[in-house]
């Protein structure tokens, strides 16, 4: 056991009922916690200097190596080691694996004055978006093109919510994520030189006949009743990805992919 180590084998001992409570949305606004299941997840975290209040560790599943590299990264740093059995471990869990390791983190949550957009910036939008899972999945997808930000306008969860940390593998530490009302984001876009490309069922022009290579943001609205009115603005740019089917939408983070690696290609195309 490390010098900031202490050992918890107790179901009801205060530390791991507090993390438990951590899964609820009011606990995670009323303590500014949250928590990040996963080796992976967490090394990421570390890498953009995350802060993390302390860590459950059960050294015997700690098995990995981004659990093992997280786990030294932590002591390294001083970070509190709460040392746990695997029942405690599987109590304070939430995924359907565990690495060993479950942190209590102090997540950074950005406001549109945080983010610096760049030259030529490439921009997502997420409106009322509810589900963690299509976020962290988001999330993942502005990683992999090279967005520059992910705004979430008007959310309807809490963005670090551990569902999303765990579905963005965590790549929702690696792209800055900001939150914003959906005035304020539009606002915030156009004065910053960007044109909102919003995705809409009814909208006239196929995405493929938008340039999506210059300054843009790409806009998604909520699963269930898609983009505000907001977004009918002059300066908002409509596409719709054609539907042969039956079904006249697909799920926002299948469409995000869709539109940014899209993006991603015009993007690619114009710098060669």
């Amino acid at each position: 056991m490390t010098a900031t180590a202490q050992a918890i084998w107790s179901l009801t001992n205060p530390r791991v009922k507090a993390a438990v409570r951590l899964r609820d949305r009011g606990a995670r606004e009323d303590t500014g916690l949250s928590l990040v299941d996963g080796g992976r997840e967490l090394l990421r975290a570390l890498d953009q200097s995350v802060d993390v209040d302390h860590a459950f560790v059960c050294r015997q599943l700690v098995i990995g190596p981004d659990a093992s590299a997280a786990l030294d990264a932590l002591e390294r740093g001083g970070t509190p080691i709460l040392e746990v059995s695997p029942a405690v471990l599987a109590k304070v869990a939430f995924g359907d694996r565990s690495d060993g390791i479950v942190a209590v983190i102090r997540p950074l949550v950005r406001s549109l004055a945080d983010l610096t957009p760049g030259e030529r910036p490439l921009v997502v939008v997420i409106e009322a978006v509810e589900k963690p899972g299509n976020i962290g999945a988001i999330m993942r997808t502005a990683d992999a093109v090279g967005a520059g930000a992910v705004i979430a306008a008007d959310p309807r969860t809490d963005v670090f919510n551990p569902n999303a940390i765990r579905a963005s593998l965590g790549t929702i530490f690696s792209v800055p994520l900001a939150v914003a009302t959906a005035a304020q984001t539009l606002e915030w876009l156009v004065g910053h030189g960007m044109t909102p490309i919003a995705a809409r069922v009814d909208a006239p022009e196929p995405y493929t006949s938008a340039d999506l290579g210059g300054a843009v943001a790409i806009v998604l609205g909520s699963e269930a009743t898609g983009l505000s009115p907001i977004w009918k603005d002059p300066r908002v740019r409509l596409v719709r990805i054609p539907m042969l089917g039956a079904a006249d939408s697909l799920n926002v983070s299948v469409a995000a992919a869709v539109l940014l690696f899209e993006a991603q290609r015009q993007r690619s195309a114009h710098a060669t």
